[in-house]
């Protein structure tokens, strides 16, 4: 690849997303190793070309580590305090990182912009995570499904940027009927139910919060989950279309 044009992009002006999915009984976040420095851990972002506007370039970044198009991605909040980036602890670790990583693609003019001050517009996506087929960027090792409850120490605040995010999928995950998007096109209550106490981290009795979920009126009953014991198996619903 060239050298790294810093005109390309939107000055100080970040994309950092939190890519939710759920897997056995767990909330959990993609997350990447970065490929240069020891041991650096990142959310999946990226910057704004001077051509797109804020979300597509959301988008387009979820699209480049998920392969997926049309998931729920929504903006929840910016981050942008005075020494953000240049007051953090991984600054100068990000710079000799980059030195080291290319120098014929990172002089130190692009080295100073990418470890300038930036605000960052958050977003959370939520995908179905069987579904996801991961793709690293070009500054990634690799990316991998983290248990919220088992994040690594990442770069810059993107641990504080989780937890806001974590946060507005609280209090959005009723009031707009999102969680869905963490499961498969048909599940059972049971399942339903499991997702609330993952992303909740509490339980939920099963008689109040299946009439609360059907009284939503949201939800299409399908038939019986094939088991063993057809008498005792539950129903399979899906979300209305």
């Amino acid at each position: 690849m060239g050298k790294f044009n810093i005109e390309d992009y939107i000055a100080q002006l970040s994309i950092d997303c939190v890519i939710f999915g759920y897997k056995n009984k767990e909330l959990k976040v993609l997350i990447s190793k970065l490929s240069y420095g020891e041991n650096l851990w990142s959310l999946p972002g990226g910057y704004i070309l001077q051509t797109e506007s804020i979300d597509e370039a959301a988008s387009r970044i979820l699209r480049e580590r998920t392969g997926l198009d049309n998931i729920y991605l929504e903006q929840f909040r910016a981050f942008g305090g005075p020494d953000r980036i240049i007051g953090s602890e991984f600054r100068d670790l990000v710079r000799a990182g980059l030195r080291n990583f290319d120098s014929n693609r990172f002089d130190d003019e692009a080295i100073d912009w990418v470890t300038s001050r930036f605000v960052c517009i958050g977003y959370y996506a939520l995908v179905d995570l069987n579904k996801v087929e991961p793709r690293i960027g070009e500054f990634e090792e690799f990316l991998k499904w983290v248990s919220i409850d088992e994040l690594p120490n990442m770069t810059h605040d993107h641990n504080k940027i989780v937890a806001a995010a974590h946060k507005a999928l609280r209090q959005n995950l009723d009031e707009k009927l999102i969680g869905f998007n963490l499961l498969p096109e048909e599940f059972t209550m049971r399942e339903v139910k499991e997702l609330y106490e993952a992303v909740y981290d509490r339980e939920f009795p099963m008689n109040n919060f299946q009439k609360k979920i059907l009284g939503l009126n949201v939800l299409e009953r399908l038939g019986k989950k094939f088991t063993g014991a057809q008498n005792r198996a539950p129903y399979l619903y899906r979300f209305k279309k």
